[in-house]
């Protein structure tokens, strides 16, 4: 079982990974962490990730989809991946769909986290005060929020063209959401597709 996890930054991507992880044995494939990490080893690419993040811009389709590349193969026996926060552009998802395919594998299905954006810039304000990460200084994720709308929108019909995005109101409580994410996988785990619907469409009875 594969699984992207879709939404904006700080839409709770992380916090569903981490329990699907411990629920279902998936890794978690975080390109956030990922990209930390290399930031934090002081490395070339290290320091060409930071420079990137400092300035609210997303890093290269190349950088991302080598560090996704090597987990892949570094973990040849896993029962399935968490994608959170990749892809972020339709080149990201192709590079992501072919390399799967490579493998016999494909992504399974993709969970769009539903978030308002102003809700969104409350909780990044609160966790920069609370951790002091970089790249959760409001004013460099604001960048990161509007990078994020001009460059992933196309994926919504990319995967819902596919037949495999569910949405699911990622405003409710850390239960909710956790109970309906499980509920998409396992819908998809037992071979039936469901057919796209939004959440607002779920929401009012469409």
């Amino acid at each position: 079982m594969n699984l992207v996890l879709f939404g904006p930054p700080a839409a709770g991507k992380g916090t569903q990974a981490k329990r699907l992880v411990e629920e279902r044995g998936l890794i978690q494939l975080s390109t956030g962490d990922m990209l930390r990490a290399a930031r934090a080893a002081g490395t070339e690419l290290g320091q060409q990730v930071a420079e990137i993040m400092d300035t609210g811009q997303l890093v290269s389709d190349e950088i991302v989809i080598a560090l996704i590349e090597e987990q892949l193969e570094n973990n040849p026996n896993a029962a399935g991946f968490i994608f959170d926060g990749f892809p972020r552009t339709v080149a990201q998802a192709e590079a992501l769909d072919a390399s799967l395919k490579a493998r016999g594998q494909k992504v399974d299905c993709v969970v769009r986290l539903c978030v308002e954006d102003e809700s969104i810039m409350t909780r990044i304000t609160k966790r920069f005060e609370e951790q002091g990460r970089t790249d959760d200084n409001p004013a460099t994720f604001k960048k990161r929020l509007d990078a994020y709308h001009k460059n992933t929108a196309p994926l919504l019909p990319y995967y819902s063209a596919q037949g495999k995005l569910t949405e699911v109101n990622g405003m409710a409580d850390i239960e909710t959401v956790a109970g309906a994410v499980a509920r998409v996988l396992d819908t998809h785990g037992n071979g039936k597709a469901e057919k796209p619907k939004s959440f607002w469409a779920r929401l009012f009875g469409g």
